[in-house]
């Protein structure tokens, strides 16, 4: 790595500095470990951050990973059917390879994806505490993937007094879904377990204004379990593992020439994970340090029987086999105050990952046969350091460098560096941050090969970006209340360059993969929060989002131009909690399917209003009832052309704690 001697140069050069985040004037509890590897308060990151806890995801009825991201700003997701069907999440503008997942800080994106892109489209959340989302770029903590932002999946652990917890709910359209977990701990040893079995009919998400729409809904069924275990064999070491797995299988509708509404189209996935870390605080807590290794097992299968009064006469099998190894080594080293400076620390650590796929992709269409396959690996290292400090208890720095280096890609070098400034006589935060992020070669794009004549590129080169924002919040006292309303209002801007495309020859009987495009996003993200009385808090969000490809500036697909949702939380009562959520989406640039299921090229996708109500009573203690309702006007909004969102559903169930 020739920059590794830099970087570590870089960290002894920053020891005289200093990190902790501070109030800046208002009540800021929530903490943040995504966005700069130390727990920071919410406030003092210079960066777009947004928190979905457990309390949040119980209130607002949330089951699905794509549930809970719906809302969040700067984020757009794009369902491609019902659950289990492909979802995509767009940050910021940028693509859909551009989100970097992680669970417990470890990166989960599937390398048997052609993209190297995760599933937003099956996950529930039963064994989930917190979603962690960091928009802007991200790669000098993270590394590949992290140029529109990182989600990171923190799972629960066990903690107190050993209890049980079971959740069992029916719903409309047929739907069952059950949960049981164990938890606690116990001397030295503390457990999580979780299983979780969801079985519902699911909806035709072909459109209903297309003449090919039957009605034929599309049946999802998973089974989820996990277990976490961990044991302190010394005070200040906890030796941690946890294993979880996946298996789910759902029917499917396909965009076809024209669009079939098939019955015979069928998905599995099954998806196995496990992480074995140590972490310890030593030297009287000057060294945090933490040693983890994880392995992604990712199997997910397509297959489509032939139907007699299918017109394509299309058919086909396809598997996607992932691997994927990440060996972490992160450290937090805690420094003394010097000067003007108080609390600080410094971050350095290595990485280690090595992905596989083995894939297959078989299908038959009008009687033309199509196979694609990648069988293949590849490996990289890393190595990053970091500082934050407080200066003056008023300005919070950060920065942060990496230097990581592939077998295939060449390497990359990124860094970032952020800074919030708390302006407390005007109960304001001042906000900025500049970086630069790498996405590198999937494998498909390296060695892919199709029977159409493509053929992956060897030499191809990282995607690059470079990304700043600047923002301002101010906390606004009224009504005999210091936290009446949060205004939070950010610019954003993003240029990416040697993105890679296919390219094809003159005759179109070849083609490869290259890096030949270029794109920039900007836009706003802005949120209020009202707090007027201790039983309401209401946060609305609008994001505007130019997304354009830089040579040609024709608007990217499937960015809308303008998003907005609201969420509120009511307690008119003790134990009673109301929370209705609305989730907008502008018009947007699609591939357009038209009323008789033909592709229509590209033009403008119409807009479209989500509303969902969840109401909570807990009737004793430990005991709660809930109503959730998803979809409630009967929305046919098509989040992308030719998949209609699902129709109104209705859950009512229990949840108990023993």
């Amino acid at each position: 790595m020739p920059r590794m001697p830099m970087l570590l140069g870089l960290a002894f050069a920053c020891l005289p500095w200093n990190v902790h985040a501070q109030d800046a004037g208002t009540t800021l509890p929530e903490r943040v470990v995504t966005a700069t590897r130390i727990p920071t308060l919410i406030g003092q990151i210079p960066a777009g951050v947004s928190v979905i806890d457990r309390a949040t995801i119980e209130a607002r009825g949330y089951t699905t990973l794509a549930d809970a991201l719906s809302a969040v700003p700067g984020l757009h997701i794009v369902p491609s059917g019902g659950s289990g069907g492909v979802a995509s999440v767009f940050v910021r503008g940028t693509n859909s390879g551009h989100v970097l997942v992680l669970r417990d800080g470890i990166p989960v994106n599937d390398p048997s994806d052609p993209g190297g892109q995760f599933n937003f489209g099956v996950d529930t959340l039963d064994d989930v505490q917190r979603i962690e989302v960091v928009r802007g770029p991200m790669s000098s903590l993270y590394g590949s993937g992290a140029i529109g932002g990182v989600i990171n999946i923190i799972t629960r652990r066990g903690e107190g007094k050993p209890h049980a917890t079971a959740e069992l709910a029916f719903g409309l359209p047929r739907a069952v879904r059950g949960a049981i977990g164990l938890a606690g701990a116990v001397g030295r040893f503390d457990y999580n377990l979780n299983v979780a079995h969801r079985d519902d009919a699911g909806f035709d998400t072909t459109p209903q204004r297309e003449s090919v729409h039957t009605g034929a809904r599309n049946p999802y069924r998973a089974t989820t379990a996990s277990i976490e275990l961990g044991v302190t064999p010394v005070e200040g070491t906890r030796v941690s593992l946890y294993l979880r797995a996946r298996s789910a299988r759902f029917g499917l509708d396909d965009v076809g020439y024209p669009a079939f509404d098939s019955t015979q189209y069928v998905g599995t996935d099954t998806n196995a994970y496990g992480r074995l870390a140590v972490a310890s605080t030593l030297f009287d807590g000057r060294l945090d340090t933490r040693l983890a290794l994880g392995h992604l097992r990712s199997d997910r299968g397509y297959s489509q029987a032939l139907e007699a009064a299918d017109p394509n006469q299309a058919s086909g099998d396809t598997r996607y086999h992932g691997r994927r190894t990440t060996l972490q080594w992160d450290n937090t080293l805690h420094l003394p105050d010097y000067g003007a400076t108080t609390d600080s620390a410094l971050l350095f650590g290595y990485e280690h990952s090595a992905d596989s796929s083995r894939s297959a992709l078989n299908s038959t269409s009008g009687g033309f046969a199509y196979q694609s396959d990648v069988h293949a690996s590849a490996q990289s290292d890393a190595g990053h350091v970091g500082l934050q400090t407080t200066l003056a208890r008023r300005l919070t720095v950060t920065a942060d460098a990496r230097e990581e280096q592939g077998t295939y890609g060449g390497g990359a070098f990124t860094w970032r560096t952020g800074a919030v400034l708390a302006v407390p006589e005007a109960w304001s935060r001042l906000k900025f941050s500049y970086g630069t992020a790498f996405r590198a070669p999937s494998l498909f794009d390296l060695f892919g090969v199709d029977s159409a004549g493509y053929v992956g590129n060897r030499n191809l080169r990282p995607e690059r970006s470079t990304g700043w924002e600047a923002g301002w919040a101010v906390d606004l006292p009224g009504l005999g209340r210091r936290d009446l309303a949060t205004l939070d209002v950010t610019y954003f801007d993003n240029r990416i360059r040697d993105l890679i495309t296919t390219v094809f020859n003159s005759s179109y009987t070849a083609a490869t993969s290259a890096n030949v495009n270029r794109a920039r996003s900007h836009g706003v993200e802005a949120s209020l929060t009202l707090r007027p009385a201790s039983w309401i808090e209401m946060v609305m969000s609008y994001t505007y989002t130019d997304a354009r490809d830089a040579s040609t500036g024709a608007r990217l697909l499937r960015r809308p131009r303008n998003a907005a949702s609201m969420n509120a939380r009511i307690t008119p009562m003790q134990g009673l909690t109301i929370a209705p959520e609305l989730v907008y989406t502008g018009a947007f640039q699609d591939y357009l399917v038209d009323n008789a299921g033909f592709p229509a090229g590209i033009g403008r996708a119409k807009s479209g209003l989500i509303a969902n109500l969840t109401v909570t009573k807990q009737v004793r203690q430990g005991l709660t009832l809930f109503l959730d309702g998803r979809n409630l006007g009967g929305s046919r909004f098509e989040p992308a052309s030719g998949y209609q969102t699902p129709g109104p559903q209705v859950l009512a169930g229990v949840r108990a704690r023993f």
